[in-house]
């Protein structure tokens, strides 16, 4: 880097003794800011924590195996949530994040299908999870933490209420 001291008052030897912030001289560093930075460089990108909830949550749910994210009580709501008419899905159910200036660590709640390798499962969607992240925020995701907390089980009905009567 070049540094220019260019002299605001050029008409006085000894502008820089002036008293209250008249004259003086300005260090200039070259090639450091302005026009001769590249645009993409110029300012600073904040990324909110529901970002990369999100963009996590989206990651796990594309993985086969996984039936739906979050914890009992969370998973109950959200079902309810969810049939509510003009109800949209809650893709960060289930996330939870740290989101720093470079880096983001990641914690998921998922349940999964009955009869999948849980190890594949996880790993499949932890590589999915870094994958995405990583790319679409360029944060660098240094964990995902995987918690399986239920396995759906074929013949759960998902507290959908039966029509058929169970007598004739």
């Amino acid at each position: 880097m070049t540094l220019i001291t260019a002299q605001t008052n050029p008409d006085s030897k000894n502008a820089s003794n002036r008293p209250n912030g008249t004259g003086g001289s300005t260090d200039i560093a070259l090639g450091s800011t302005g026009v001769n930075e590249p645009a993409g460089t110029r300012g600073k990108t904040s990324i909110a924590d529901v970002v990369v909830v999100k963009v996590a949550g989206v990651a796990a749910r594309e993985i086969p195996g996984v039936f739906d994210m979050g914890g009992g009580l969370s998973r109950t709501l959200g079902a309810v949530r969810d049939r509510v008419p003009g109800g949209r899905p809650n893709v960060g159910r289930g996330v939870k994040v740290e989101v720093g200036e470079r880096q983001t660590a990641i914690d998921l709640d998922l349940v999964v299908e009955y009869g999948v390798s849980i190890t594949e499962v996880a790993a499949d969607v932890r590589e999915n999870v870094i994958g995405a992240v990583e790319r679409i925020t360029g944060l660098e995701v240094v964990e995902v933490n995987i918690a399986i907390n239920d396995v759906h089980l074929p013949d759960e009905d998902d507290g959908v209420v039966s029509t058929e009567s169970r007598v004739e």
